[in-house]
């Protein structure tokens, strides 16, 4: 147990059976009445983001996630199997879990998964991978009118807009968050 003065972003929240995720607060003291804690939280597994109020100094029940580093082995049916670098377990996360990560995920790629009483909440990627282009279609040299992109299949199956410049084989920096080309590498 916490209390509102606890919290902080990041803190995991367990209300209502629910876990919530704290990604913004702000403590308010108006010149009238009694103080409170405004927060926006987001829902660790459906990704809904909502607003709270809390009272200040409201106790709010903090659930326990654990945060692993784990390497990432390969595919098995819907499942994708990480091994814990410590104790080299192997675990098969769910492809529910995995979500967008899935699109650029290579083979002994490291990722951080939360869990929480021992079931997998979500995988966090570093926010920048190096995959290469393994198909795009060549640019043309009148072909500069929206900006000058195009669509290109990275390695791992994902599809993100490129310059016009880039080719097939070359390797590149990619947003894990939101799919965007970061650059050459």
């Amino acid at each position: 147990m916490a209390t509102t003065n606890d919290l902080k972003n990041g803190l995991v929240l367990n209300l209502e059976g629910q876990l919530w995720s704290v990604t913004a607060f702000q403590h308010v003291k108006p010149g009238k009445g009694g103080a409170f804690v405004r927060t926006t939280l987001k829902n660790v597994l459906t990704g809904k983001v909502v607003d709270k109020t809390f009272n200040a100094g409201t106790k709010v029940e903090t659930a326990t996630v654990d945060r692993r580093d784990m390497t990432y082995l390969y595919r098995d049916g819907a499942d994708f199997v990480f091994m814990d670098g410590d104790t080299f377990d192997q675990q098969p996360i769910p492809e529910k879990v995995v979500g967008d990560a899935a699109n650029y995920l290579l083979e002994n790629a490291t990722a951080q998964i939360s869990f929480h009483e021992d079931a997998p909440l979500f995988v966090e990627l570093p926010t920048s991978v190096e995959l290469v282009i393994q198909h795009t279609d060549p640019g043309l040299q009148g072909d500069r009118s929206t900006g000058g992109t195009k669509p290109a299949t990275l390695e791992t199956g994902a599809e993100i807009q490129v310059p016009l410049f880039l080719e097939t084989g070359t390797k590149v920096k990619v947003d894990t968050r939101d799919g965007r080309y970061l650059g050459r590498v």
